[in-house]
C-alpha cells in the first residue's frame, strides 16, 4: 500500500461529467489499497472569470480581495469532487488551503507556502478518507486567504506529498507525459518514460508547459517522485526523478522551445569597465527579467550589446534602452520580435562532448542562421528567425535520434 498525492488540473475538473471521472480514478487507486490525497483545480477558466469580475470593479483593488475572490474557484471543485466520491461509496472531506491548514508568506497573488500542517490529511488517510484539498491556495500571518499564482495547484500537490513523505506525487493533465518536444511541432516526438528533475527544470524555464516551473523546484528540493499522467488516457505517465546510472545514457531528452522572446541591440557602446551593468541596471530597474545576452567588442573601441527578453516587455525595454543609449553616447537602440530561443536538453552532456558542434552543423545544413547562443551544463539554447522554428524542431529531433525507442 503506498501513499500517494494525486493532482487535478481545471481541464480535467471542467464539467461535472469530468468531476465524476475523476472520482472513478480516485475510487480506483483506493480500491487498490492505496492511500489518496487529491489536490484540484478550480474548472478550467473560473480563475479567470473569477479575477475579470474583480478588476470590472477595480482594476488596482486590494490584492487581498482578489485573493479571496479568486480561490473560490476550488472551493466548488473540492466541494464537488467529495460528493461525487461519496456518491462512489468513497469517504472525502474537502479542505480549503486555510483548513488544513497551508501557511503561507503574505504576498498576495503570489504567495509562496511557508509549512503545512498535513496531521488532519494524515488522520483522514488513516481511517480510510480521502481528503479533498483546494490547491492554489493557503492562509498568511494575519489569517487572509492567500493565493500561489499561476499554477499554484501543482505546487500545492508537491508540498502535500513532501510534508507527508509521500510514496508519489501524481500530476494529472490533458497530457500523457513528458515528451521529446512539442507533437504539434514534431509528430514524431516521443513520450519519455522517465526525466531528471533538473532536465524537467529546464524544459520548464524554457517554454515546456507540461510543469509549472515552482513545482518542479520544490520535488527537486525535497526528493518527491513526480508522475506526469493523462486524466484521460490511460498510460503509465513519464517519472520525474534523481539522476541515475540508466539516465546518463541519452545525450539529449528534449528539445524546447519558446516564441515569446524579443531582442534589443545597443550599438557603438564605449567599451570600458561597467558598461554592462551601466545598460543592465536600468532594465532590472524596470522591472524587466533579460535572458541572454551576447556582447561584441569592435576593433574601434565600442561594443554591441545584444539581450533577449519576454515578448510583452519589448516595447518598454526599447524606451529604456533609448534613454540609456542617450546618457552613454551610444550610436543607437534596435531591435526585433521575429525571433524564437530552440534549446536542447539533457544530463548526457555533461559526459558527452561535441554535442553543441552536432547542433550547429545540423542547423546550418538546414540553412538557418543562428542569432545568439547560450550555454550551461546540461542545456544549449539558440536564438533564430521565428520562421524557422518548426523546421529547426524537426531538424534537430531528427538529428540527435529523438524519434527512436528508449534504449
Amino acid at each position: 500500500m503506498a501513499l500517494i498525492v494525486q493532482k487535478y488540473g481545471g481541464t480535467s475538473m471542467g464539467s461535472v461529467e469530468r468531476i465524476e471521472h475523476v472520482a472513478h480514478k480516485v475510487a480506483s487507486w483506493r480500491q487498490q489499497g492505496h492511500q489518496v490525497i487529491v489536490v484540484v483545480s478550480a474548472m478550467s477558466g473560473e480563475t479567470d472569470r473569477l479575477l475579470k469580475l474583480a478588476k470590472s470593479i477595480d482594476p488596482r483593488g486590494s490584492k487581498r480581495e482578489f485573493d479571496q475572490i479568486a480561490a473560490t474557484g476550488e472551493q466548488v471543485t473540492i466541494g464537488l469532487l467529495a460528493l461525487a466520491l461519496g456518491k462512489l461509496g468513497v469517504q472525502a472531506r474537502s479542505y480549503t488551503g486555510w483548513q488544513v491548514p497551508i501557511r503561507t508568506d503574505d504576498a498576495h497573488m503570489k504567495a509562496r507556502i511557508q509549512d503545512i500542517d498535513a496531521q488532519r490529511l494524515r488522520n483522514d488517510c488513516e481511517a480510510g478518507i480521502v481528503p479533498v484539498v483546494a490547491g492554489f491556495q493557503g492562509i498568511c500571518a494575519d489569517n487572509s486567504v492567500a493565493t500561489l499564482g499561476r499554477g499554484g495547484s501543482d505546487t500545492t500537490g508537491v508540498a502535500i506529498a513532501a510534508a507527508l513523505k509521500a510514496d508519489e506525487c501524481q500530476i494529472y493533465t490533458d497530457v500523457d507525459g513528458v515528451y521529446t518536444t512539442d507533437p504539434r511541432v514534431e509528430p514524431k516526438a516521443r513520450r519519455l518514460d522517465r526525466i531528471t528533475f533538473e532536465e524537467m527544470l529546464e524544459l520548464a524555464s524554457l517554454g515546456s508547459k507540461v510543469l509549472q516551473i515552482r513545482s518542479v523546484e520544490f520535488a527537486g528540493k525535497y526528493k518527491v517522485p513526480l508522475r506526469v499522467l493523462s486524466t484521460f488516457v490511460e498510460g503509465p505517465g513519464t517519472l520525474i526523478t534523481l539522476e541515475d546510472n540508466k539516465m546518463e545514457e541519452p545525450l539529449i531528452s528534449g528539445i524546447a522551445f519558446n516564441r515569446d522572446e524579443a531582442q534589443v541591440t545597443m550599438t557603438g557602446v564605449p567599451d570600458r569597465p561597467g558598461i554592462a551593468a551601466a545598460i543592465l541596471g536600468p532594465v532590472g530597474d524596470a522591472n524587466i527579467e533579460v535572458d541572454m545576452i551576447v556582447q561584441n567588442v569592435g576593433g574601434d573601441g565600442a561594443t554591441d550589446f545584444t539581450f533577449t527578453v519576454h515578448r510583452n516587455d519589448y516595447e518598454r525595454a526599447l524606451e529604456v534602452m533609448r534613454k540609456v543609449a542617450d546618457e552613454l553616447g551610444a550610436v543607437g537602440v534596435s531591435g526585433a520580435t521575429d525571433i524564437v530561443k530552440v534549446s536542447l536538453v539533457g544530463v548526457g552532456m555533461r559526459s558527452h562532448a561535441g554535442i553543441a558542434s552536432q547542433m550547429f552543423k545540423s542547423l546550418a545544413s538546414a540553412g538557418i542562421n543562428i542569432r545568439m547562443i547560450s550555454t550551461s551544463e546540461i542545456k544549449i539554447s539558440v536564438v533564430i528567425d521565428e520562421m524557422y522554428l518548426e523546421l529547426a524542431v524537426r531538424t534537430l529531433h531528427k538529428a540527435f535520434g529523438l524519434e527512436e525507442a528508449a534504449a
